[in-house]
């Protein structure tokens, strides 16, 4: 069988859900026993998002490989349940970075050098090769931005002229468009989605399927005009109203034949679509539940939930693992340095300090450390939420009064927290740091080995600063234990405080992990101490 493309693009506005259509189509197609790749075309010049404002762009996802990526690829994860790569998200500064480098070296032979056929090349090359390099049946790339954008053209360039190379049969377009409700006439109106695909036709795309998103049901009437009017099946248009949570769109959207159209319109030779272990981790969701959580999440993005989009799910897993409902109360640490942790963490079953960049609410974050461990609240600290919680320790258990992090103290005399050693001569800030999977060494008999019940675990990373060795044995001296390490021994992976019914703290990131059908055991202990 020859290799199918499956283009997603979006239009009318941003944030509809593509990424989250192009990871249904996945599992679907997955289910049904094809080897999928998922991909994502970001049309901003950064080279990656890694030196990105969560505010601009939400969670920075992080790929095994060590990729900074879009947190689409977050949902490709948790859906598809694949590892995706360095080459499943591309934007226009890694394409333009690329020909501006080959350009320099002498590649082009002189030659001048163009949007086309240059930079559609190198889109095209990169969608090809990354299902060359996973062998996969289907390759899914969701285009980023919307119909009309200027930067987003060469993209669309590209995957139209991707369908000249390889053919009709072996390309399929899906368009997800914003079908509006107007109050004040009591309907819902099609003109903007037959617009945005009188767009897509004369960039020269005509969509093979549209997927019609509203905030409620559409009624036939509304489907079948939108099939008129846009030159595409009736049965090609599939209606996708907003539900919740978003695991169960896979399930509407198979319900309502998206995947059968895929299969038909591509000739895929695939079996029947197996959803059963979906539709059951689905069900715990959505099922009604015997009690409640409520956990606190403190940072400094607090403003913006996307920021924290893989926290979020993989809580949301774990409770529902754990047959709770999950209230997460999101809590801004600058508001801990103004009031206090007393009142704004009052009556919550557990408290998190996710990752961050930046001295802005620090001393927020250590408070929710301290009044988590005074407190024997469920504790679990996440990159700088570890780190925040050694600087704790090591002021109230160690004694070292000014203890603190190199990155809000540079000239600090007791910097627990230090910058790491290959980290010392960075001059670059984007991926530079320490990222992608690394082995993980847990001591034994340590409330980290009985969540793993294993030795050697693997986790992924997005940090330059660790735990300093110079206070390292002072520390543990205080009664904290530093429970993972680095495989040679050398950095602090996790730390724990005994004392404490269950006071976790990782350097890495297990949130990048957890799926809907497996929750990670980080979080599922977190959650059933804090149920406790």
């Amino acid at each position: 069988m020859e290799r199918k493309y499956v283009f997603v693009t979006g239009g009318v506005v941003s944030g509809l859900g593509k990424g989250v259509c192009a990871a249904s189509l996945g599992l679907l197609l997955k289910q049904r026993g094809l080897k999928v790749a998922a991909q994502k075309l970001d049309p901003y010049l950064n080279v990656d998002p890694g030196t990105m404002s969560p505010y601009q762009h939400g969670e920075v996802f992080v790929t095994e490989d060590g990729a900074e990526t879009d947190l689409d690829l977050g949902h490709y994860e948790r859906f598809i349940d694949e590892n995706l790569n360095r080459k499943s998200n591309l934007t226009s500064g890694k394409v333009f970075w690329n020909i501006l480098n080959r350009e320099r070296s002498g590649g082009y032979l002189g030659r001048t050098v163009q949007i086309i056929p240059h930079v559609t090349d190198e889109v095209r090359d990169a969608v090809v090769s990354l299902g060359e390099m996973t062998g996969a049946d289907v390759v899914i790339t969701e285009i980023g931005g919307t119909i009309g954008d200027i930067e987003s053209q060469p993209f669309l360039e590209a995957a139209r002229q991707l369908r000249c190379q390889v053919g009709f049969q072996n390309t399929m377009f899906i368009h997800v468009v914003l079908v509006p409700y107007l109050a004040c006439s009591g309907e819902y109106k099609t003109k903007p989605s037959q617009h945005s695909v009188h767009e897509l036709q004369g960039m020269g795309i005509m969509p093979d399927c549209i997927i019609a998103r509203s905030d409620s049901p559409l009624d036939e009437e509304i489907l079948a005009k939108m099939a008129m009017f846009c030159n595409v099946d009736r049965r090609a248009v599939i209606g996708n109203e907003n539900i919740s949570p978003i695991y169960a769109i896979p399930l509407l959207l198979h319900e309502r034949g998206f995947d059968d159209l895929v299969v038909s319109r591509l000739s895929l030779e695939c079996g029947d679509c197996d959803l059963e272990a979906w539709r059951t981790a689905v069900g715990r969701m959505t099922g009604s539940k015997s009690r409640k959580v409520r956990i606190a999440l403190c940072g400094k993005y607090v403003k913006l939930h996307d920021a924290y989009l893989s926290i979020n799910e993989a809580l949301l897993h774990a409770a529902c693992w754990n047959d709770a409902d999950l209230e997460l109360l999101y809590v801004d640490a600058q508001e801990v340095e103004k009031y206090g942790p007393e009142k704004l963490l009052e009556d919550v079953d557990g408290i998190l300090v996710p990752g961050g960049f930046g001295s802005r609410g620090i001393e927020g974050m250590v408070q929710c450390a301290r009044f988590a461990r005074q407190n024997d609240i469920p504790y679990l600290g996440i990159c700088l939420g570890m780190q925040v919680a050694v600087i704790e320790a090591a002021r109230s258990l160690a004694h070292l009064e000014a203890a603190n992090s190199r990155e809000f103290d540079p000239d600090g005399d007791e910097c627990v927290i230090d910058l790491m050693d290959e980290q010392r001569n960075v001059v670059s800030k984007g991926g530079t740091m320490r990222l992608g999977a690394y082995e993980c060494r847990i001591l034994p008999g340590s409330l980290l080995h009985e969540l793993y019940a294993a030795d050697l675990v693997q986790e992924r990373h997005r940090h330059r600063y660790e735990v300093s060795p110079v206070f390292r044995d002072r520390i543990e001296d205080s009664g904290i234990v530093f429970s993972g390490t680095s495989v040679d021994g050398r950095l602090v992976e996790a730390m724990e405080n005994p004392s404490c019914r269950f006071f976790v703290a990782v350097q890495f990131h297990p949130e990048f992990k957890s799926r809907p059908n497996r929750v990670h055991p980080l979080f599922d202990g977190f959650v059933r101490a804090a149920l406790a």
